[in-house]
């Protein structure tokens, strides 16, 4: 498989979080997001860093601050995720060690956050730029440049992404909301690693 899955776990509860994490790396989902609007979000980013950052990427999404990217680096995450393209969080994020996937809509932002050392593009929301966008976008950006599509995107289109040469997804709402159980996320962690694997 040549393209990967971030799992965003938006809502996620410190308790439930380690069975979840569990379920995700057993279907081979090794990029584990937790937003920082959920509850208690950093003990939850410990708690799976703890018990699988051998095998697993963990970090935080939703990252706005310099001092939210501090606690995070704190907790042991791996990986910084945000909405938006700040340089700032960026540099902090790379000064601690972690990956920085900063969300872009244009070509400028892409271009900023790449000259300002991200890893890696979120294309948020992805429905709005589109497969067609991303072609559009890969004309100009630098060869090799990694882009996760988020927002709109599931196991229906992911075949019209990986075709305009995406890297990879981030999964929100479709793979976890607050009450899904562990055995419901492994069901449609399945489901998306099937499709996935179907587009090669």
């Amino acid at each position: 498989m040549s393209a990967e899955i971030i799992a965003i776990l938006r809502g996620v509860q410190p308790t439930e979080v380690l069975a979840i994490g569990e379920v995700l790396i057993d279907v081979g989902i090794t990029k584990i997001e937790v937003p920082l609007n959920s509850p208690n979000p950093i003990k939850s980013i410990e708690t799976l860093v703890h018990a699988y950052s051998v095998v697993a990427e963990i970090g935080a999404g939703t990252v706005l601050t310099l001092d939210q990217v501090k606690q995070v680096a704190d907790a042991g995450g791996q990986l910084i995720v945000s909405p938006n393209m700040q340089p700032e969080v960026i540099a902090v994020t790379k000064q601690h060690g972690m990956r920085s996937y900063p969300g872009i809509q244009t070509v400028t932002e892409a271009l900023a956050a790449l000259h300002n050392g991200a890893d890696a593009l979120k294309l948020f929301p992805a429905h709005l730029i589109g497969p067609v966008g991303l072609q559009a976008f890969s004309a100009v950006l630098p060869s090799g440049v990694k882009s996760y599509a988020v927002g709109g995107v599931g196991p229906e289109n992911f075949s019209d992404w990986v075709a305009a040469g995406v890297s990879g997804f981030g999964m929100g709402s479709y793979l976890y909301k607050p009450g899904c159980s562990a055995k419901q996320v492994k069901e449609k962690a399945l489901v998306c690693v099937q499709a996935l694997q179907e587009c090669y």
